[in-house]
Order: C-alpha cells, then structure tokens, then sequence
C-alpha cells in the first residue's frame, strides 16, 4: 500500500512579539518546525538554520533502515551551522533553536525531536502527544514533584533544558512508528501548545477541516488566547495513493526561514531552497515593475495601483489596532495575586509582563506583610498567582491572611502555648498543589517556627 502525506504550515508573529523567530518547512516527504531563542540576537537565524539543513531529507525517498540516520547527520549539519555561524558572528552568542521533525521512508515516519515543541498524533479520534518536553517543568512531573496540570502554569515552564546550541552534547531523541491511511499528525511551536488546551487541539483536528483550514484554525485559536508567542504549526494527514487526486508535492516554508537564506549550507538547491529563493524574487520584483517587454502603464492603471500601495498599509494597522484591542481587552478579565512594595495585594491583568510593557496593574491592595507569610507561600505570591476570576483572588487572599495569622502566632514566644494550627494547603516543604491553586481550607496542619521563615 502506498501512502503521501497531505500538508499545510502556517506561522504568526503572535500578539507579544515584534519578530518571528519561528521557523517551518512541509514538504511529500519531511515536516519541521523548529523555534528560535535568542531574542533579537538571533532566534530566527537559528531555526532558519536548522530548517535549511534538514531540507535536504525533502528531496527524495528514503529507506526505513536508514532514515534515522539520515535525521541524526542532518541534525549534526544544523549542530555545525550554528556553531560556525557564532563563531563568524560573536553577537549571536546564545542562540539556539528546538526542532521537531518527521521524515517519511516508506510507510514508517521517524521522528526526531529536541526542545519543547511538539509531535501529536490524532489516530481514531484520539490525540497523543509523540514528544516529550525538554524542559525544567518536565523534569518536575518525571520526579513525582508536580502534575502536568500544575506544569501548565509553573512560573518557570519555559526553562528549556536541551535545544541546539552547537554544541556537541545537543542530542535529539529519535523513534519510528509506522503510518496509517486517516493518521493526522500536528508538529506545533509552544505558541501554540501553550495556549490552547488538550482538548480543544483534539476538538480542531476532529473536526474535518482539511489541514489548511485547520492549521488557519489553530493559529486562530492561539492568537485569541493573548497570543503571547510566535505561534506556527504543521497538520499532514497521511493519505493512501490511487484513492483520489494526490496530493501536492510543493513544500512549503514558513515563518523566519522563509527570509533568510542559509550561508554555506548543505541546503543549496533543495525544495526548501527554492522555494525561499521564489518568495524572495517575487517581493523584490515588486508590482511596480515594468517589464521591457511590456507597454507602459496608462495614468489610469497608475493611480489604480498607487490606490492598492495606499490602501493596504492602512488594512494592516487597522487590523493590528484591532488585534491588540482584543487582546487587551482580554487580560483585562485576568486575575492574580502578587506582591505590591511589601504586602500582599490583588492584580488584574496578566501575571507575565511583554519585555519592558507592564501587563497588569494593583486591582486591591491588603494588609497581609509578605513576610508574615509562611515560607513556602511568600515565595509563591512573589512569583504570582493565578486566579480563576476576581472571586477566586479573594478566596487566596482569606486563605493567606490565616496563613499570616498562623504563623504570626507560631512565632511568638508564648511558653504556654503550643505552636498554632490553621486550615492551610500544600505541604510547606514539598509542595504538590497547582501554581494558579489557592491555599485549601482543609486538612488542617500545625505549622512551626520552621515553616514559617520569613515570619517576624
């Protein structure tokens, strides 16, 4: 039986950042997507790197045997390039980029992945994830420390352990398994898979839309969640020849690879090549130009097309402006509970500010002393919280009042009184409870001296 795979990518800026370091390339028989770091120094350079190297796998058919290898020397060759581009450029010192990547031989697919994007599988109407993160929170959740529901707002979740830096011990975890005719696989960036739940990639990919619809769909979704990061996906159906129409064989490239051209890399010549190499000729051809061959433009046809140069500048800051109105306007149904000077107070807005642009502002403010709290809590409230609604900050900040009050009396030298008791939540010490849960009121635990460090 011979199977294809029928693609589509699609990449946005997002909502919070000024440049797309987000790179992705779909082709018949290979799908990337890989996200830069490096902030402005040089996040884009290194997933259009590590997209250009890997594009060489696109241009024609492999055996099962060998594609794993054929991923692992294509991944050493995007290793290099980084490594040899820092050392020509010092100023991109830190650059690096995840990848995740399927490369088709056959009927099987190899998937190589490094970093914190991801490989889902929707087979039978259930969605698996393939892939799994290189991340501080991941180390958490294989040590037992916390859940992956509790992971999905840890202060620290964006803490990448493994990506390719150009060092020699960047390794990727590489498997095979085998396709199926109605397999529909998605490779996203965390602009995604960050934003939108479970549950509703499942429900999207479900739905029926073929994959250029569904990827339009998803960034969608991503965008009308805050959209806080470049957001890119690729959705390939594996399909079974001779059923119908085949399907395309053009690759496409999106994102920050679809601008830069690799230098003194292997992917001279390749689909991923050409087709940046098009897009380029085409936007620098312009639609001014006038070809030798053809007749001058009537003073009718120039206006005409000045009106479209007018016009379309002014489309885009419309729908920019409106975009971040949206935005706005959401975070501003966001609640959470920080630390105002020295007390505890209650936020509204999001509890993660867009570089230099604070994104929230002191809702109500307490009279809870931070370090009345117990130890484990202050350091909690300074690394904020989350709250359902307005309702829900109110119930964090009861429960951390007591919590103050306990410890207060934990701390005063009473000889005749034992240390105090309080409704209060998580163990002090090795804590299991959500990031954006509040302090439960049940069972009750006696808290010491200990506990309660920053009392006083």
């Amino acid at each position: 039986m011979a199977i294809a795979l029928n693609y589509a990518a699609r990449s946005d800026v997002g909502l919070g950042r000024s440049n797309n370091q987000d790179s992705g390339y779909a082709g018949p028989h290979l799908l990337v997507i890989a996200d830069g770091m490096g902030g402005h120094a040089g996040g884009d350079v290194a997933s259009s790197l590590a997209v250009g190297e890997l594009s060489v796998l696109d241009g024609e058919s492999h055996g099962s045997d060998d594609a794993a290898q054929h991923l692992h020397t294509a991944l050493d060759a995007a290793n290099g390039q980084l490594r040899r581009r820092v050392e020509d450029e010092p100023d991109l010192s830190g650059m690096g980029t995840t990848v995740t990547a399927i490369l088709r031989a056959g009927s099987r697919l190899v998937l190589a992945h490094i970093g914190d994007s991801r490989g889902y599988l929707l087979r039978e109407g259930q969605l698996t994830q393939l892939t799994k993160d290189h991340s501080y929170v991941q180390s958490l959740i294989d040590e037992g420390r916390i859940s992956p529901e509790e992971a999905e707002r840890h202060p620290q979740r964006s803490v990448i352990m493994r990506v390719l830096t150009g060092r020699d011990d960047d390794e990727a975890d590489v498997s095979v398994r085998e396709a199926k005719p109605g397999d529909r696989y998605l490779l996203c960036s965390d602009g995604l898979s960050g934003v939108v739940s479970h549950e509703t990639l499942t429900e999207t990919l479900a739905a029926g839309m073929d994959p250029d619809a569904t990827c339009q769909r998803l960034v969608e979704l991503a965008l009308r969640g805050g959209g806080p990061d470049n957001i890119s996906c690729i959705v390939a159906d594996v399909v079974e020849l001779g059923g119908g129409p085949p399907p395309s064989t053009t690759p496409q490239v999106v994102g920050a690879a679809a601008f830069h051209r690799p230098r003194r890399s292997s992917a001279a010549g390749t689909p991923a090549a050409r087709a940046a190499a098009l897009r380029a000729r085409q936007e620098d051809s312009g639609d001014d130009s006038e070809d030798d061959d053809q007749p001058p433009l009537t003073e009718r046809e120039r206006r005409r097309r000045r009106r479209r140069w007018i016009a379309g500048p002014v489309l885009l800051v419309l729908l920019l402006v409106a975009g971040g109105f949206g935005g706005w306007r959401w975070s501003q149904q966001q609640y959470f509970v920080g630390v105002d000077g020295k007390t505890v107070a209650v936020y509204q807005g999001l509890t993660q500010d867009i570089g230099p642009l604070s994104t929230s502002h002191v809702l109500e403010s307490t009279d809870i002393s931070v370090s009345d709290l117990p130890t484990y809590w202050s350091t909690r409230v300074e690394a904020r919280i989350s709250a359902r609604d307005l309702a829900g900050a109110h119930d964090t900040v009861q429960n951390l009042e007591d919590l103050a009050a306990a410890c207060r009396a934990a701390t005063t030298p009473t000889p005749t009184t034992a240390p105090a008791s309080v409704p209060t939540t998580a163990p002090t010490t090795a804590p299991t409870s959500s990031p954006s849960a509040t302090p439960s009121a049940s069972p009750t635990q006696t808290l010491t001296p200990e506990d309660c460090g920053g009392a006083g």
